[in-house]
């Protein structure tokens, strides 16, 4: 089947990571179109990969069936005010750019009934190890809820949330996740390190103990719950640490860092939708 043409605007690093995996999956260099302003980055995209590159954005999404916009937050106003002199109607828009909304975009691309997706990917999308949220408004087709799904599939995991409102918890739980899993990391480090081990064997047993754990939770039918007391022996290491770390109300702290993070995906959310010149 033939591929849809794909037009990503901007060329950065979450652009380059979503080629990237299409490439892999044998999507044609082809269909894909990058625009970018800057010359450096398009002649480093067309050194890596066989794709077709523009300075112009509205040159590039021309023929496209999907149009990606892979821009910081702050420049996404001005790049769909721009689009939308050149929008037709069959096009799927598809955001990566965190927390702008889908009635934001819809009114700044001056067409209240484009076909929008608003896509929440983390930062191990940039390793193909991705988990992804997605959300459609009323407009996107069925055809083109595959579509979106498919290409972000590329970089991990891609699911649907129904209701938008839920993509700050998104944001929080796997938009930011990562950060939290880096400080984990951080503190069995430096633990191990004031335990008399060496840093470059705290690391390298932190990191791989942090990664052999997802791994089983991933490959396992169970629940983390089920898994972690199956590692816990009564009276032994593991209870003792657990109990420390119950004590000091962990969950507590989880539930009130993410409630933090959502509330501010929610302010942010509210700025970066306000209407300028």
């Amino acid at each position: 089947m033939k591929h849809a043409t794909l037009a990503f605007i901007g060329g950065g690093n979450m652009a380059r990571s979503l080629i990237g995996g299409l490439l892999n999956n044998s999507y044609d260099g082809k269909a894909i179109h990058v625009a970018d302003p800057s010359t450096e980055t398009l002649q480093s995209l067309s050194a890596h990969y066989p794709v077709q590159t523009f300075t112009d954005n509205t040159a590039a999404i021309a023929d496209a069936d999907v149009v990606i916009l892979a821009v910081k937050p702050q420049q996404l106003q001005q790049v769909c005010r721009e689009l939308a002199q050149h929008w037709q109607q069959d096009k799927l828009l598809i955001s990566i750019a965190a927390g702008i909304r889908l009635k934001d975009i819809g009114r700044w691309l001056g067409n209240e009934n484009a076909a929008i997706v608003r896509a929440m990917p983390n930062t191990p999308s940039l390793v193909q190890a991705g988990a992804t949220a997605l959300c459609a408004n009323p407009h996107v087709k069925e055809q083109q809820h595959e579509l979106a799904e498919s290409i972000l599939r590329a970089v991990g995991l891609a699911l649907w949330v129904k209701d938008e409102a839920q993509m700050d918890a998104v944001t929080a739980l796997s938009g930011s996740g990562p950060a939290y899993f880096f400080l984990v990391i951080e503190a069995m480090q430096s633990a191990g390190i004031q335990l008399g081990l060496p840093e470059n064997t705290a690391k390298l047993l932190a990191l791989e103990t942090a990664f052999g754990a997802a791994k089983m939770a991933l490959e396992s039918d169970e629940s983390a719950c089920v898994l972690r007391q199956r590692v816990t022996s009564p009276g032994g290491t593991t209870e003792r640490a657990l109990q420390e770390f119950e004590n000091g109300d962990l969950r507590g702290l989880f539930a009130k860092a993410l409630g933090a993070a959502a509330r501010r995906a929610d302010e942010l959310a509210e700025q970066l939708g306000q209407d300028h010149a």
